[in-house]
């Protein structure tokens, strides 16, 4: 079965750094565009980073300059490096993955698989 697990999430002072990691097992990276997406309260989910199979990354407007998104392969771990966080990050962080060799600007909705989600607070 496939299964991708966050943790990292938490709360943080403005200007402050987090780093989630999300696990991932029963499948391999190849040929799958993984990414990040969030959704606040009352919001609608916004897909913030991708990454495809060759490592080639893509970000929202929102976040670009800030947040990092990478994988180590050999540890099936996707991250997502968030620096100079804000108030307006505050939400729920979900890893996702779908069997895609397009990876830009890919819509939350379409991917196949997703972790439970991780909760990050910024004060």
């Amino acid at each position: 079965d496939v299964q991708l697990v966050e943790s990292g999430g938490g709360s943080v002072q403005a200007g402050g750094s987090l780093r989630l990691s999300c696990t991932v097992s029963g499948f391999t990276y190849s040929g799958y565009c993984m990414g990040w997406f969030r959704q606040a309260p009352g919001e609608l989910r916004e897909g913030i980073a991708t990454i495809d199979s060759n490592g080639a990354t893509d970000y929202a407007d929102s976040v670009k300059g800030r947040f990092t998104i990478s994988k180590d392969n050999a540890k099936n771990t996707l991250y997502l490096q968030m620096n100079t966080l804000k108030p307006e990050d505050t939400a729920a962080y979900f890893c996702a993955a779908v069997a895609s060799v397009v990876c830009y600007s890919m819509p939350p909705d379409e991917y196949t698989y997703r972790g439970q989600g991780t909760q990050v607070t910024v004060s």
